[in-house]
């Protein structure tokens, strides 16, 4: 099921991922003209060449990259070499490698941060399809529920019987002669009789 959040976060994870791309591009084409400046740096200050091959290709991308920052600073002549090819310290290259590195870590961090965001879009993509298989699961239920609720039942359970309880009836304690109504214990023994008189003597 396509939401109005899922919408929203593909729309944004299509636009962090072409930026991020670009931005790739840019910074892979900076790490190639640091290169570039890199070897022509040391190419002059070294004297090459530049009749060779390699010489001819650094330093005709060194013209392109070095465009902006033409004639900013001096070059500083150190001498020639046996060839009579000057040695020259560019401070011009020098300071178009610290621009371009400033602007190749800038992309750098870009990059990082556009990354976490994609991460970012990713795990919420992921927690609303969960919510979603959850939100299924539990309409499922609810039906199923349903349909068993209306289906008729064959047998209805019997109905319990309250059970009767009859009184215990007490039956009243005979009663002896003699002896009081209400007491159910045996009547008190006589009292004895007077002694036996003492027999008498004769003379």
């Amino acid at each position: 099921m396509i939401t109005a959040d899922s919408r929203g976060l593909a729309e944004r994870k299509a636009v962090v991922w072409i930026v991020r791309a670009i931005s790739y591009l840019v910074y892979f084409y900076l790490i190639v003209v640091e290169i570039i400046l890199f070897l022509g740096f040391f190419l002059l200050l070294f004297g090459a060449n530049p009749s060779a091959g390699f010489t001819e290709w650094v330093y005709r991308n060194l013209d392109r990259v070095m465009a902006p920052f033409r004639g900013i600073f001096t070059p500083i002549e150190l001498g020639t070499t046996s060839s009579d090819v000057p040695a020259v310290f560019e401070t011009s290259v020098v300071f178009a490698m610290i621009v371009y590195g400033i602007v190749a870590l800038a992309l750098s961090a870009l990059i990082g941060w556009l990354s976490g965001r994609l991460d970012q879009i990713y795990d919420a993509e992921a927690q609303i399809e969960r919510q979603q298989e959850y939100e299924q699961r539990q309409r499922d239920y609810q039906q199923q529920l349903a349909a068993g609720a209306g289906q008729p039942t064959g047998t209805q359970p019997a109905a319990a019987q309250p059970t009767a309880t009859q009184p215990t009836e007490t039956q009243p304690a005979a009663t002896q002669p003699g002896q009081p109504a209400g007491t159910g214990s045996a009547p008190a023994a006589p009292p004895p009789g007077p002694p036996p008189a003492p027999p008498s003597s004769t003379g």
